[in-house]
This record gives structure tokens, sequence and C-alpha cells, in this order.
């Protein structure tokens, strides 16, 4: 793991922000746990706005914190997948009650939700 990325922590949550700081990657987290296994293609389509460098890079950290998986089949052309692993799917049950409070806000709020198309 890099240095950058390994602490020290001020308390958990300061850890786990770590893993999950930044626009893309709880929309990762969210696009792998509603539909499973992705490719590269996929991700990025579902998640309009992202460059392919910052889904990379997103890709990357999360691999190395072993939130993801990633699987490289030698085929022409090559097919790389993606899929959450068991500290994954923790990780998510862990902010399911952070997206329910961020969905009644947005219903308090009165914002618009995105719709995404698969």
């Amino acid at each position: 793991m890099g240095a950058k990325r390994s602490g020290p922590y001020f308390c958990g949550i300061d850890a786990a922000m770590d893993v999950v700081g930044g626009k893309w990657k709880a929309l990762i987290l969210w696009e792998l746990q509603n539909y499973g296994v992705r490719r590269f293609g996929e991700l990025r389509r579902g998640l309009p706005g992202v460059s392919e460098k910052m889904l990379i890079q997103q890709l990357r950290e999360l691999e190395e914190d072993a939130v993801i998986e990633r699987e490289v089949f030698r085929e022409v052309p090559p097919r790389v997948e993606y899929r959450l692993t068991e500290l994954g799917v923790q990780l998510n049950a862990a902010l399911e009650p952070l997206g329910a409070w961020g969905r009644e806000r947005i219903t308090r709020v009165g914002a618009e939700k995105v719709h995404l198309a698969s």
C-alpha cells in the first residue's frame, strides 16, 4: 500500500474515508454492488463524467485496498473485469446507512436525482 494511504489515522472514520474518499469511489462501489461483475467500459458508461484516467486511478486504489479485484483475460482485444471482494461487500454494507441518510436528504432539499442508463 502506498505511504500516503496507510495512516497514521485519527480514528476509524479517518481510515475509512481514506478508502472511499473522492468523487468516484463510492459510485464505483455502488455500481459493482448493483450490477456485479463489470468490465471497464461498462463502469465508464455507468459513471458519466468520469475520465478514463480518473477511473483507472480510482480502480487501482480500490484494488490496492483489497475492496475490489481485477481479473485480466488474455484475449484479443484484452478483457478486464472488476468485482467486489468480501471487504468490498462489507464496506458497502457499512455505507448503506449513509446512503439512506443521503436519499432522505435528496427528498428533504428537493434535489434532482440523476437517472443512469445501465
